[in-house]
């Protein structure tokens, strides 16, 4: 009887489907054109780079590589600091070099030559992470091709996102930059990260004494292969998705070349500074942007600590295991809301909807103060779900609005020093108000971190105070051109 169930249920899908491919089939339905009614080929490449490079994001620098870190280094004293330090020179090298760089690249022709510059050396140094030794005394080698891929992928992000300015118009700017963040979400975070679950904890499952057999093959496989697959697999999503991206994407706004090109872009970079009052309101915007990204940042950072220190059940030996289907959650999540927000941004300002992810920001560490459970944790990951992609990539099309489209590398040169500098407030002030209401008042039932987390509300409050402020003035500048 069951047997017949199933075959009926079988036979009733495979029924529904068939009807379902031959009816779109007979709609003659041109795809190609569906999709260029949504976006066209040089706005679907933008988006797609999105796609290919959010794995890195999720691999090497939030995942799987502090894993693999932990796992060689948890025995060398003062390991921690050195992968802080480690992770400081970069952000710190990337931040100062970047206005230098997009300044050089704002003449035409130069703009591509430096993202692929960076591009291969981070496809490159992504594959050597995965020739790391499997024996903790070297446990430092891995530190050198994780520095180098990660300086390569951070560079390729300061031309990628000066890009948007070349793909498509200011109108359908807001459009095309909550689409990337959305795709990125799904193809570049949530399927890699899948497959990484599969590589690093199913499969091991499946061995014996680290032999993996299917069928009459005996196949060595431990976590360590499981890694090395991981960063492999990493560094092919990020070459193969970048293709449309390297074929169809050009730079069309810069400076027509000059003789000494590195010397004169220093000279303008100098008179970018020098005439700074003609730019008021885009450093207003970069200074509001500092603040409120500061405290997103610092949300995305603590989560597992404050998870660890204020929710009932979770340790830090448990907190992976726990929290990991919530972080796939949220990026499926936030998904739908960056596709949402893409949606919205046809009817509403970018003002509007920046303003909007800004009190949701306010909210969510509000209702930090009240999460003891797993079950509230999960709302809370879902509230950050909500705004994570859209304040973000609101912020970028918006600015990518208001600067001069033939300086648009030296001004995101800009936006990335900002960008990088920022989540050094933030983790200061919930650590400090997290310290003093301990020293003050004891340990608090739920831990003393909610109330760290609440004081960002204060960074959010200041971003959004600045940010109406810069739009007001760019008003005003617009107004007197």
């Amino acid at each position: 009887m069951l047997n017949r169930y199933k075959f009926t249920i079988k036979s009733g899908c495979n029924r529904f489907f068939y009807i379902l491919y031959t009816n779109l089939m007979q709609a003659n339905i041109n795809w190609s054109i569906l999709f260029s009614m949504i976006f066209n080929k040089k706005e679907w490449s933008y988006i797609f780079y999105d796609w290919a490079e959010s794995c890195f994001t999720v691999i090497v620098w939030s995942f799987i590589f502090p894993m693999l870190y932990g796992l060689l280094a948890k025995n060398i004293e003062g390991s921690e600091s050195i992968y802080g330090f480690i992770v400081s020179i970069i952000s710190l090298s990337v931040a100062l070099l970047s206005p230098i760089l997009g300044t050089i690249a704002d003449y035409r022709g130069y703009k591509k030559r430096f993202f692929l510059f960076f591009f291969i050396i981070g496809i490159v140094f992504t594959f050597l992470i995965g020739f790391y030794p499997a024996d903790p005394k070297f446990w430092w080698m891995i530190l050198l091709p994780y520095a180098v891929a990660s300086i390569g992928y951070a560079g390729t992000n300061i031309f990628y996102d000066s890009f948007i300015v070349d793909v498509t118009t200011d109108e359908r700017m807001d459009r095309v930059s909550t689409a990337g963040y959305a795709f990125g979400y799904l193809g570049g975070s949530t399927i890699p990260l899948v497959l990484a679950i599969v590589l690093l904890q199913v499969i091991p499952g499946f061995t014996t004494d680290g032999i993996l057999t299917i069928g009459s093959l005996s196949i060595p496989y431990d976590v360590y292969t499981g890694f090395r697959i991981t960063f492999f697999m990493t560094g092919i999503w990020w070459l193969v998705f970048s293709i449309p991206f390297l074929k169809n994407v050009k730079q069309e706004y810069g400076i027509t070349p000059e003789p000494n090109p590195v010397l004169n872009s220093f000279k303008r970079l100098f008179h970018t500074f020098k005439n700074i009052k003609l730019y008021t309101p885009v450093f207003l915007f970069l200074i509001a942007y500092f603040f409120y990204i500061d405290g997103v940042h610092t949300i995305i950072a603590m989560a597992v600590p404050f998870a660890s220190n204020a929710v009932d059940g979770i340790t830090a030996d448990n907190a992976t295991a726990t929290l990991l289907p919530i972080l796939l959650a949220i990026q499926a999540a936030a998904f739908f809301f960056a596709l949402l927000f893409a949606a919205l941004a046809k009817r509403f300002r970018t003002r509007t909807l920046l303003l909007a992810t800004l009190v949701i920001y306010c909210g969510i560490a509000v209702y930090a103060l009240f999460v003891t459970k797993v079950g509230h944790f999960w709302i809370l990951g879902m509230l950050v779900a909500t705004s994570q992609g859209a304040v973000q990539s609101l912020s970028r099309s918006y600015y990518g609005k208001i600067i001069p489209k033939n300086m648009a590398n030296e001004f995101f040169g800009f936006y990335t020093i900002f960008g990088r500098f920022a989540a050094v407030m933030g983790p200061t002030l919930v650590g400090g108000i997290s310290l003093l209401v301990l020293k003050t008042f004891g340990e608090q039932k739920g831990g003393t971190m909610r109330y760290g987390v609440l004081s960002l509300v204060v960074l959010f409050i200041i971003g959004g105070i600045l940010f109406i402020v810069s739009e007001r003035k760019a008003k005003n500048h617009a107004g007197r051109t």
